[in-house]
């Protein structure tokens, strides 16, 4: 039987409530009564030790209470992700387009990280840096926990290269390649960013890879990892990513449309390895989109 990812965990705080349910009913209003009660029928709430708790546990602030996401009638993402490595501390993806990394909002099962729990009945799979959901490309994940650290040093001291592919406007008027450099902060609404006056936070190498007249295709190097970084900084040049959904301007929210996948390609990734101490180096398979 494959293992689900990790539980959450939330501290009950100070309240009135006189039961476990109560008290969580309270703080995830969002969630139907109807919904908690289930969970505790199947024992997905339980105590930091991992045993079931009844509904009708005495509330009791301060209680560690582990519970398992979950989404009802979460809509399937129709696309798979690709292993391209496999080891005993490492596992490295190739994404398609609109799969989240990790589970967040409306997505639990549907995403990069529950699906490798599953195929690799690994539930100890962290990962060690994140792409937006509508980025495809590479995901490096820990399979370790006594190894973790060393590959995070990775990406905390920027010992990674990271290289991306997109397809967005040309920029006849600028001379490459350039460096962006600007202050990110989130924005309005909070899913979204934005570049502010002060002193910049965020890098990105920016060259050119491909003139198709209108729509050239770009490389892009990730000094730092703001979110949403080579989003932001391509639209404030001038040449937002193609089929950006977010920037400059927020489209109205709707069904993905997967016949427009966002022209953004996690494309390489190298270092040494820390364990090791070998270069290594990982290519995905996957294309962005020709424009028409």
């Amino acid at each position: 039987m494959s293992r689900s990812i990790a539980a959450s965990t939330f501290h009950l705080p100070a309240g009135p409530w006189s039961t476990v349910l109560d008290g969580l009913c309270a703080q995830f209003a969002q969630i139907p009564r109807a919904h908690w009660l289930d969970r505790f029928e199947r024992g997905q709430v339980q105590d930091a030790e991992g045993r079931a708790l009844a509904a009708d546990a005495p509330y009791r602030a301060g209680l560690c209470v582990r519970y398992f996401r979950e989404v009802p009638d979460e809509a399937p993402i129709p696309y798979r992700e690709t292993l391209l490595h496999v080891d005993a501390h490492l596992v490295v993806v190739d994404k398609p387009h609109f799969l989240p990394v990790t589970p967040a909002g409306s997505f639990v099962q549907e995403t990069v990280l529950a699906r490798l729990v599953r195929t690799l009945d690994n539930p100890d799979l962290v990962p060690l840096h994140r792409i937006d959901r509508h980025t495809a490309g590479l995901v490096m994940f820990s399979a370790d926990p006594a190894s973790r650290s060393a590959y995070q040093a990775l990406f905390r001291e920027r010992r990674i290269a990271k290289h991306y592919r997109a397809w967005a406007p040309a920029l006849p008027q600028l001379e490459f390649p350039q460096v962006r450099r600007s202050r990110i902060v989130a924005g309005e609404p909070f899913f979204r960013m934005q570049e502010v006056e002060g002193e910049a936070n965020s890098e990105t190498r920016i060259d050119v890879l491909d003139r198709a007249g209108h729509q050239w295709l770009y490389a892009l190097q990730p000094v730092t990892g703001r979110k949403h970084q080579l989003r932001v900084h391509m639209s404030h040049l001038g040449a937002p990513i193609r089929h950006d959904p977010f920037y400059p301007q927020l489209t109205e929210q709707a069904a993905d449309d997967y016949a427009r996948p966002l022209q953004l390609l996690a494309q390489a990734l190298s270092f040494v390895d820390p364990l090791s101490g070998k270069q290594r180096q990982f290519l995905s398979e996957r294309e962005l989109l020709s424009p028409e």
